[in-house]
């Protein structure tokens, strides 16, 4: 089968590899159909992941079609499904708790086991959701979006509550549409006025506020804060003044991770008795809300989707899209017709 292998930071090479055997029980053997790219290819093509072994084939935003299962499973061949990137051991703490998306021995396709920039791939049936409703694209868009609807699910914000999303980017878009699913009243606010245009133009959002704007901050809530506040930016600097945007009796949400130490004022935080909550990867019933918006035409999928490519030309698009991002929202890869 082809594939596309990242051998080390700025190579990208179309090779030939065997393809997966027979199933083993439990397991779905699959033709991939289309996988988005995240900004973790791009970190990894870069070389700046920190924990990657190279070679490495990326791709983890996946819908796939079901080409035979193992002894055990359910799937019919040629069933469309979103394939849940993060394969967990089942057996601790966190997976014991129901939340395997922390599990303490996580692994994620394209990251530490090879991904999905190829033409199949085998996955436990417990990963994979039928993707009824869909389309191959927007059956790809569901575990970016999941991100974000897990972090509005996180933040246990009712409808009504004034949001503030902090950076435009795909993550943050994601959470923008799934805070104003949540019946939020949303606002984003990035240092890209291109960004801001396309989250109000295309995606109908009340015009954004840009970074360093303290005027138009206060202005926004009458000087209160924000009930909840969503940081998505993956910058630090981001992330701690992002506590001064909480109202008081608020919730900060961290959607993205950092590798620095984050640092916050004591007096201020217990003054506003404020709620800090962490965000990572998604679950099943995340997953589920998601498929369900996008069948009922809640979510702007034909404006997020802004870029698209194949397998063969993958490895000319995805450099350039490194050092060329205008107007890149997100990209789908087309590895196969249906």
């Amino acid at each position: 089968m082809k594939a596309v292998v990242c051998s080390e930071p700025g190579r990208l090479a179309l090779v030939a590899r065997s393809g997966p055997e027979a199933p083993p029980p439990g397991s779905v053997r699959l033709a991939v159909s289309r996988v988005g790219i995240c900004g973790t290819d791009y970190h990894i093509f870069e070389g700046k992941h920190p924990f990657l072994e190279y070679p490495r084939v990326m791709g983890h935003e996946i819908s796939a079609r079901v080409i035979e299962g193992g002894p055990g499973t359910r799937l019919a061949p040629g069933t469309l499904v979103v394939v849940n990137p993060y394969l967990s051991c089942g057996e601790c703490i966190a997976c014991r708790k129901g939340k395997p998306n922390c599990c303490t021995a996580i692994r994620v396709l394209g990251v530490h086991t090879d991904g999905a920039f190829c033409e199949e791939i085998v996955m436990p049936e417990q990963n994979l959701y039928p993707a009824e409703g869909l389309s191959p694209e927007a059956a790809a868009a569901v575990e970016f979006l999941a991100i974000g609807a897990h972090a509005v699910r996180r933040s246990a914000a009712g409808r009504g509550v004034r949001s503030l999303v902090i950076g435009a980017g795909p993550i943050g878009l994601g959470t923008a549409v799934f805070s104003r699913i949540a019946g939020h009243d949303v606002r984003l606010l990035d240092t890209s006025e291109e960004r801001l245009a396309f989250a109000t133009e295309k995606l109908g959002f009340s015009p954004g506020i840009l970074a360093g704007d303290d005027a138009a901050l206060a202005q926004a809530t009458g000087g209160d804060g924000f009930d909840v506040v969503f940081d998505a930016t993956g910058n630090a600097q981001s992330m701690e003044r992002a506590f001064g945007h909480v109202a008081h009796g608020g919730t900060l949400v961290f959607v993205s991770v950092v590798k620095e130490e984050i640092r916050f004022s004591d007096p201020e935080f217990h003054k506003r008795e404020m709620t800090l909550v962490a965000s990572r990867n998604a679950t099943r019933e995340d997953f589920d809300h998601v498929i369900q918006s996008l069948a009922a035409g809640l979510v702007p999928i034909e404006a997020l989707v802004t870029h698209r490519t194949t397998l063969e030309d993958l490895v000319r698009d995805l450099p350039r899209w490194v050092h060329d991002k205008s107007g890149l929202v997100k990209a789908v890869v087309a590895v196969s017709a249906g």
